[in-house]
């Protein structure tokens, strides 16, 4: 796993992001139909703190990839949407995480084998098994 970590660091900083903007860019472009995509839902979504999400916004609104409107149905919020140029860079690290993925995928089932062969539920905690 660290090894696609790994892997998945290095590319996001090839193309010029860091690792904090691809994932922001998954969100977006990942989210549901329909979902209003604000600074609180990608904050959620990516676990940090909303001030966080909005300093990301700004590097990733600076160099071209996101721009942030506001909802026409709420003058308050504001929505995050994807410009051509972050679908493209994205478009570019989900192909080369999809060929590491081919490469490394045999390694990571057998890996993670152990962990889907329970035969027994847990017990919780204080229980007797």
């Amino acid at each position: 796993m660290r090894r696609f970590l790994h892997f998945s660091e290095e590319a996001a900083n090839q193309a010029g992001l860091t690792p904090q903007q691809h994932q922001l860019l998954l969100q977006i472009a990942g989210a549901p139909a329909h979902t209003a995509v604000t600074i609180r839902y990608l904050a959620s979504r990516l676990a940090l703190r909303h001030h966080t999400v909005v300093e990301l916004c700004s590097r990733c609104e600076e160099a071209g990839l996101v721009v942030r409107r506001t909802a026409p149905s709420d003058g308050r919020s504001v929505l995050i949407r994807m410009t051509a140029a972050g679908s493209r860079v994205l478009a570019s690290l989900s192909a080369q995480h999809t060929r590491e993925l081919h490469e490394l995928g045999p390694a990571l089932i057998k890996a993670l084998r152990p962990f889907t062969a329970v035969t027994r539920p847990v017990a919780a905690i204080g229980t007797e098994p």
